[in-house]
């Protein structure tokens, strides 16, 4: 008989806890648009009487609102006109987990559907798992790992706020890229984090310094897409939980400062239904795996939103700074925006472009949809890049997010991958957070012209 890992729940398992008054709550919980989760918090016996059989609800708006909760136009599927109605959260049972870091909790990754029962298309959770659907049908699968960074702060975050996220106190001082003196430091909150993590069913593997003052980043197993995406949106939202218990604050914004930016790079392989990797063959890279590839190559410009949401994740890329700046793939060559890794079953791509601010969901789709517009068209791979990929005249990543929203909007890759729906959705997405910035007045323009213009 097939057991639960550690920190994992059935129904059964669930029952004996309530009952035993070791769990008193479970929270629901959906991704939205900005990779977060939302959600609810249950009384125990309520999901067991009620949820478990009949779902939830909530207020259609969380898949239309800006980061700040503010309610914005121009979506279709949510809207004053249309009363902000709403949506079904319907649990995956499969996900039920520990939240060891809250005391008697426990929750469930929920997947969007509408009354009649019809998924939520714009749902990023929805999108992957029609991406996987795709994949499936050519009878491959995806495995996937997500490598993300952020900054610790002695400051909590409310002191961080009431500061304006200026003259703030990171955990270490000096660049401990693979430090462990430096890493030590602050193991008693990396080491919590890191076990939580694990007691709530996610495989860690382990915790290492970065460049940046105070910058860290714990990564997780390989694992199939869904599991990875789902354990990234809990580990970033429980990181901020237990940071602040702490007294701490954590960020993942993808250019904090002048400073290295955090990154989340993400690693793709796939294998055929029984298991076996297919992107290496006795001769090297398979057919699949250079088709694969070359659709990376071909589309990555042009579905940089769903890399690259938001305004601050387009400040990475600069020369020198191990964020990618030029569209090439590279072995084991960390200047290339894909760096391919590994060797036989390890084989795999890494995709260097997304920031911490990434939605594990939509990078994964882009990746996805990518993959099998190279397989499909049988595009052939260009040959790789040797040396500094920042010297090269090779196509640059977008450096806005108005010049991505653009190539996004003629995309059709994206078009067919995802449908019309999604895609404009998205384009919303980014068309709200461009006009939030420029309807913002920033220190920098302060600074700048309060005096000398």
């Amino acid at each position: 008989m097939e057991t639960k890992p550690k920190g994992r729940l059935d129904l059964e398992t669930l029952r004996s806890e309530v009952e035993a008054g070791r769990i008193d709550t479970v929270l629901i919980a959906m991704t939205d648009m900005q990779g977060r989760l939302q959600g609810k918090r249950l009384t125990a016996t309520h999901f067991l009487d009620e949820v478990v059989e009949h779902d939830a609800e909530g207020c259609n708006y969380l898949l239309a609102v800006d980061v700040e909760m503010n309610t914005v136009g121009g979506y279709a599927m949510s809207s004053w006109e249309k009363g902000y109605g709403d949506f079904v959260f319907k649990p995956d049972m499969e996900t039920l987990r520990l939240v060891p870091w809250q005391e008697g909790t426990a929750m469930v990754t929920c997947d969007l559907v509408w009354e009649d029962g019809s998924p939520v298309a714009a749902s990023p959770r929805q999108i992957l798992k029609r991406q996987l659907q795709r994949l499936a049908e050519r009878g491959l699968e995806a495995f996937v790992g997500t490598e993300l960074e952020f900054i610790v702060f002695k400051d909590s975050y409310e002191e961080a706020w009431r500061r304006g996220y200026k003259d703030l106190d990171p955990a270490n001082l000096y660049n401990v890229d693979y430090s462990l003196l430096g890493t030590a430091r602050i193991e008693p909150l990396l080491r919590r984090i890191r076990n939580t993590m694990a007691e709530a069913g996610l495989a860690v593997e382990d915790a290492k310094g970065e460049c940046n003052f105070g910058q860290h980043e714990i990564n997780f197993k390989f694992d199939r897409a869904l599991a990875t995406a789902d354990g990234h949106a809990i580990y970033k939202n429980g990181a901020k939980e237990i940071a602040s218990q702490e007294g701490c604050s954590i960020t993942f914004m993808p250019k904090f400062d002048e400073r290295e930016g955090n990154s989340c790079h993400i690693h793709l392989s796939l294998r055929s239904e029984d298991g076996t990797p297919v992107f290496a063959n006795a001769h090297g890279f398979s057919e699949t795996f250079e088709r694969f590839l070359a659709g990376q190559v071909a589309c990555l410009r042009e579905l940089m939103p769903l890399f690259a949401p938001n305004i601050n994740s387009y400040k990475r890329y600069a020369k020198g700074s191990f964020a990618p700046t030029a569209v090439a793939w590279g072995r084991d060559n960390r200047t290339c925006s894909l760096r391919v890794v590994g060797h036989g079953p390890s084989l795999r791509v890494e995709n260097r472009i997304p920031g911490g601010d990434v939605n594990p969901y939509l990078a994964i789709s882009a990746m996805i949809a990518a993959g099998l517009h190279g397989i499909d068209n049988e595009l052939p791979l260009e040959d790789e890049f040797a040396g500094n990929a920042y010297e090269t005249d090779k196509p640059h990543v977008p450096t806005s997010l108005g010049a991505a929203r653009e190539l996004f909007a003629a995309s059709e890759v994206a078009r067919d991958a995802f449908g019309d729906e999604v895609v404009e959705h998205y384009l919303n997405a980014a068309k709200v957070e461009i006009e939030a910035f420029e309807a913002a007045v920033t220190d920098w323009e302060r600074y700048r012209t309060f005096e000398r213009l």
